[in-house]
């Protein structure tokens, strides 16, 4: 086998194969990229067995052939090379790497094709198209709810499904949810589906901001093309949580406060939280916020910052992570909290059950945060 190839291009590729590949030894078939030169274009295939990745890439063919090299000293390779032009050539198992600029050559031995792997083909599935944008939102907006506790599996990933004229996206790690709607347009009916987290990162990182991307959900996988780049992985089989029984409902009262304000307050106060308890108080008076980090071994600190609020003094504890990770994510000028009081003994008004955190004005994402012990 043998071809020429633009290196810049290459490494493109080859760092999206390396984002799928998690077995770093040299040893195994699933740390090596498939190479198949025909037709003058280079297919790249890589896995990790339960995720998989194909490209193709222009290159000038001399002779066409397949093999199987080592993904990480190829990157490494390519990486040390000028830009230009690099000659690939295959004989036996040995590979030879030449930058046409300079005078250097690498070695590597190849493995066969015959131990990679198969990768099916996703020819005459039920793709459907959704707006590029619009998917990389829904995962931005809940990928960092997903629980990473590996036996509650069924939640170590978004749940995806279609929910009347909606695609809904759910991520849950049991104290707190993030779901996130966007309109569904022409997508056909497909089984609800719990996508794992690594083909969401990949998706979110490498998917263009414009454009349609094509997915298609079927016998426990899910498959997404956009560009020459074609990603598939195995569903979490499992049962995801009756999300829509979380996200409460009557809430009467709510509390407005500056994105920006809260956000540099929070980043403030925090300094002085303990980091293994992650509690921050929430004091709400009339036009008035103030957060404080409770005393800890190092000391405390308080901000006030004002809020639209118009009602009795109340109180809430909440992780401060819960707060920041969705104010990342969140568009608007400002954000909404909207909860319901809770009366204890001796008058104290205090928030305790679920808590909505929303853009203002409300738009078509929710984070549902659940208030923590004092």
């Amino acid at each position: 086998m043998r071809f020429t190839f633009d290196r810049d291009a290459m490494i493109k590729e080859i760092a999206i194969a390396q984002e799928v590949i998690t077995n770093k030894s040299p040893v195994s078939i699933l740390s090596n990229i498939l190479l198949i030169a025909e037709n003058n274009s280079l297919v790249i295939k890589a896995t990790d067995s339960t995720m998989k990745f194909t490209t193709t890439v222009p290159v000038e063919i001399q002779q066409e052939g397949r093999t199987t090299i080592y993904c990480d000293k190829f990157m490494q390779i390519l990486s040390q090379s000028p830009a230009g032009e690099i000659e690939f050539v295959q004989e036996d198992i040995k590979v030879t790497i030449k930058p046409v600029a300079k005078k250097v050559k690498f070695e590597l031995k190849s493995q066969t094709s015959d131990k990679f792997p198969e990768i099916g083909t996703s020819e005459n599935l039920p793709f459907f198209e959704i707006s590029s944008k619009d998917f990389k939102e829904m995962i931005q907006h809940t990928i960092f709810a997903v629980s990473d506790d590996k036996n509650r599996y069924f939640m170590t990933g978004s749940y995806f499904l279609k929910n009347g004229e909606n695609l809904t996206m759910v991520a849950t790690d049991g104290r707190r949810l993030s779901c996130v709607n966007k309109p569904a347009y022409e997508t056909g009916d497909f089984t609800p589906a719990i996508i794992p987290v690594k083909i969401l990162s990949c998706i979110l990182k490498n998917a263009p901001e414009e454009g349609n991307i094509q997915i298609a959900v079927v016998d426990k996988s899910i498959f997404v093309k956009f560009a020459n780049h074609e990603f598939s992985s195995v569903l979490i089989d499992g049962q995801f949580p009756n999300y829509q029984k979380v996200i409460p409902e009557g809430l009467t009262q709510s509390i407005m406060v500056n994105k920006a304000d809260l956000d540099a307050a929070l980043k403030r106060t925090t300094i002085m939280v303990d980091k293994k308890v992650s509690r921050i108080i929430f004091k709400i008076s009339s036009g008035v916020l103030k957060l404080i980090s409770p005393e800890s071994d190092t000391g405390a600190a308080d901000e006030e910052i004002p809020c639209r609020y118009d009602g009795q003094d109340i109180s809430m504890a909440l992780n401060y992570t819960y707060v920041t990770d969705p104010l990342k994510v969140i568009e608007s000028e400002n954000v909404v909290f909207d909860f319901n009081v809770n009366e204890e003994a001796g008058g104290e008004a205090s928030i305790t059950k679920a808590v909505i955190m929303r853009s203002e004005p409300a738009g078509d994402y929710i984070h549902v945060i659940m208030p923590m012990n004092y």
